[in-house]
């Protein structure tokens, strides 16, 4: 499955109220490191941050984890799996 039909389709679950699970590749752009996989197994996308606000806003994309009721957020390029389904980016 490709990378933006799966978060299409995380937009359409959040817009229902229903959960899905995902994982990415964790990456700190301040840092320059990463702390490997994170997979999160209830989410929610959350509202998008505005370009002033982050200069990144545009590839990042912004969830609730249900199971922590915390707030996170990822490279959208950086998303590997939707739902048990491997993704590819096109």
């Amino acid at each position: 499955m490709d990378v933006y039909e799966a978060i299409k389709r995380m937009r359409e679950l959040s817009r229902q109220g229903l959960s899905f699970s995902f994982s990415f590749m964790s990456y700190s752009m301040d840092k320059g490191k990463s702390n490997g996989i994170t997979e999160v197994r209830r989410a929610r996308l959350r509202r998008q941050t505005t370009e002033d606000k982050n200069r990144f806003a545009g590839i990042m994309l912004n969830y609730f984890d249900l199971d922590t009721n915390e707030y996170g957020q990822c490279y959208q390029p950086l998303l590997m799996e939707f739902n048990g389904h491997k993704l590819e980016l096109n």
